[in-house]
């Protein structure tokens, strides 16, 4: 059985697909080992030339620590593919220690104070 989504709906789980994996850090050729598919298989998928099965969305995640519904766009906090990195940022900075945080936080201040005016 294979997940029937629209061209659209197929990139934008492609693109969720690849930020999650270089999110945790995974090369397409680990991910491949993981799962038991060719590296090549994940390019395709990574590319939104390959449909992708029910199992192997749930794999995805598994493998991923994200669930299914974001990587199907379903979960109503990450509909946007443009936001699937700010979320996964977030879900990440939710494991840190309280002074790790601070410590970020003060980093991205300091960026963004620095950062040219980009409006």
């Amino acid at each position: 059985m294979t997940t029937e989504r629209a061209p659209d709906a197929r990139s934008a789980m492609a693109e969720r697909l690849r930020i999650a994996r270089e999110h945790a850090g995974l090369s397409q050729g680990q991910v491949a080992r993981l799962l038991g598919l060719h590296r090549p298989t994940i390019s395709e998928i990574e590319a939104g030339r390959r449909r992708v099965t029910a199992q192997e969305v749930t794999a995805f995640a598994a493998a991923f620590h994200v669930t299914a519904a974001w990587l199907l766009g379903e979960a109503p906090e990450s509909m946007d593919p443009a936001d699937a990195r700010i979320q996964l940022a977030a879900r990440e900075l939710k494991k840190l220690k309280r002074e790790d945080l601070d410590r970020v936080l003060s980093l991205l201040a300091a960026v963004c104070r620095d950062a040219p005016d980009s409006r």
